[in-house]
């Protein structure tokens, strides 16, 4: 038994050495210039931590080496709703798709006020919320028992409230699915079918909001340019 002990300690003593040896190639795949290389490197790394924004962020910039600013941006995307603090991940999603003509922050809104909105991950939000819920409940029932309203439970609560609101706007914004054209220009459709003329297009890197969707077509909005129309399937990529 004690042998069977130290050997399951040995390998799992492995593992992490092992991901760092997968992680170590894939860097230096990238510092070779050895993009696409890179890609399949981190694309095999995601399928073991699929909720690591870092990879998806490297897969981001080997995309963007690569010329697919639209890949690029789906992936920085992804980053950042897993780590929306990081400077370097905010930094390059901007400038994917300010070099499609797309912004991130939405015009009129301050940035301050854009980074304070998005300051926490969906996961911390949740967290943070059930968190104060409990915190308040224990001060409320703590203030029946003794028969006397204390200011820390009154705190509690407000900071739920502002909490419980934040979190509620950040999940009406999440019920819009995004995503972002990949292919170099998507023409934009005014029914599900080629057959359908074609009324504007959307350049590489612009964000859509799916509405609906029918056979291998998405019916989206174009969101810098409140345009309306069906576009295939295979030119965008979700976020």
């Amino acid at each position: 038994m004690k042998r069977l002990y130290l050997l399951v300690i040995a390998f799992l003593s492995f593992l992490p050495a092992f991901s760092q040896s997968d992680l170590q190639q894939a860097e230096d795949l990238y510092r070779q210039g050895k993009f696409s290389a890179a890609l399949s490197a981190y694309e095999t790394i995601l399928k073991n931590y699929p909720n690591d924004p870092f990879v998806y962020y490297n897969i981001g910039n080997c995309y963007f080496k690569m010329g697919s600013k639209g890949l690029a941006a789906a992936n920085y995307y992804r980053a950042f709703k897993l780590a929306p603090r990081d400077g370097d991940i905010r930094h390059n999603l901007t400038l994917a798709l300010e070099s499609g003509g797309e912004r991130f922050v939405p015009a009129g809104m301050p940035l301050v006020l854009h980074k304070a909105f998005f300051y926490l991950s969906d996961t911390e939000l949740k967290g943070c919320v059930f968190a104060l819920f409990w915190v308040a409940s224990l001060l409320i029932f703590w203030c029946l028992i003794r028969k006397k309203w204390n200011h820390l439970a009154t705190l509690a609560c407000l900071l739920l409230l502002i909490s419980g609101g934040w979190l509620y706007a950040r999940v009406r914004l999440a019920q819009d699915v995004l995503a972002v054209v990949a292919a170099p220009v998507a023409e934009i459709r005014s029914g599900p079918g080629t057959n359908f003329p074609a009324s504007a297009s959307a350049a590489q890197g612009h964000l859509v909001t799916i509405l609906d969707e029918k056979d291998s077509w998405y019916e989206v909005v174009v969101n810098s340019q409140g345009i309306k129309g069906w576009i295939e399937k295979d030119t965008v990529e979700k976020v």
